[in-house]
């Protein structure tokens, strides 16, 4: 691919209207049906910092290649024309073809083009580590959660947290479980001293243990792959939540666990999605259950509206409401 524009330009960098050449990974295609009964292919492609979505008409000049040659976590180098329209931003493909060993040159890096953690998921691991350890009173508990880490901590420093909603990138694992847990300390100790009475029931060990855990399922829920996050059959047919319980009951056994704390820290991870349609065959009903619930909720919605505030373009108040929230978010005025 030579001529004029041999400048390549990252995808997140462009602006509307902009030709130029580029890398990027497909990360999604999907063969749909228009209303009429027409084929299409909906395709996504991405960098690290942005992500496009649009449709492969059946009479475009790509429509053949689309179908048998375009493979999901494949990268290719394109010229396209950068748009945003109605529909939300879109790729006006002029040339495209699969990247060889040559791009490299011209500053190919396929990790470049995948979405990671902002922060250093091996320093945030340890951090997760240390917290446990000093704030965790409960001998058998603390030795408990170190040895679950400590054991999955290959797969906790790279895994993404989600497929699509929230921390859908390298190292969003550990990411969002750091930060949980975090939340989760700062609301059990708020709690307990704005209500004395709940110091009798409420465990500050178990909320915290609550924020370890309350994802370790998708461990065994999601494979990460070069397009992304992706479900496994155990993931597909039984869920994090209830695979959650199965390592925490497998991690437990032959220890001196005081069954009372399982019986609720299992409660805590089958609860912590709180509703039916997200999730949880029971809703929170312990304290500690429900504050572990809106420790990870806020994190997770906060982590939505940063990236909704980040990656869609424009520069207006207001964003529209196509979102992982599916609504319109106040960005605020520009200063």
């Amino acid at each position: 691919m030579t001529g004029r524009l041999a400048l390549v330009v990252a995808l997140h960098e462009m602006v509307d209207g902009q030709e130029a050449d580029l890398f990027a990974q497909l990360i999604s295609k999907e063969e749909l049906k228009t209303k009429q009964g027409k084929p299409y292919y909906r395709v996504a492609f991405r960098d690290a910092g942005r992500e496009v979505a649009f449709p492969i008409w059946n009479d475009s000049a790509w429509a053949e290649a689309c179908k048998s040659e375009w493979r999901l976590g494949s990268c290719y180098k394109m010229r396209a024309i950068y748009r945003e329209t109605q529909y939300g931003p879109q790729l006006d493909i002029k040339k495209i073809r699969e990247v060889g060993e040559s791009d490299k040159k011209e500053g190919f890096d396929e990790e470049k083009l995948r979405p990671a953690a902002r922060r250093d998921s091996a320093a945030q691991f340890a951090a997760l580590v240390e917290l446990v350890q000093k704030e965790i009173a409960d001998v058998e508990l603390r030795q408990l959660l170190v040895d679950m880490l400590e054991t999955n901590r290959a797969a906790i420093v790279v895994f993404p947290a989600a497929t699509r909603m929230h921390h859908a990138f390298v190292g969003g694992f550990i990411d969002h479980i750091l930060s949980v847990t975090k939340n989760c300390l700062f609301l059990a100790d708020k709690y307990t001293t704005q209500y004395p009475q709940l110091a009798a029931t409420l465990s500050r060990d178990l909320v915290i243990a609550g924020g370890v855990l309350h994802d370790i399922g998708k461990l065994r829920e999601l494979e990460p792959r070069p397009e992304g996050a992706a479900y496994t059959a155990a993931g597909e047919l039984i869920g994090h939540v209830l695979q959650g319980r199965d390592m925490l009951r497998e991690a437990a056994l032959g220890r001196k666990l005081d069954p009372e704390l399982l019986l609720r820290l299992e409660h805590i991870i089958v609860a912590h999605q709180r509703l039916p349609e997200w999730g949880a065959p029971k809703p929170p009903m312990t304290a500690e259950a429900l504050l572990v619930h809106f420790a990870d909720d806020i994190d997770a919605k906060m982590e939505m509206f940063d990236a909704i505030l980040r990656d869609e373009p424009g520069d207006g108040p207001v964003t529209s409401a196509r979102n992982g929230m599916q609504q319109k978010m106040y960005r605020g005025k520009k200063k």
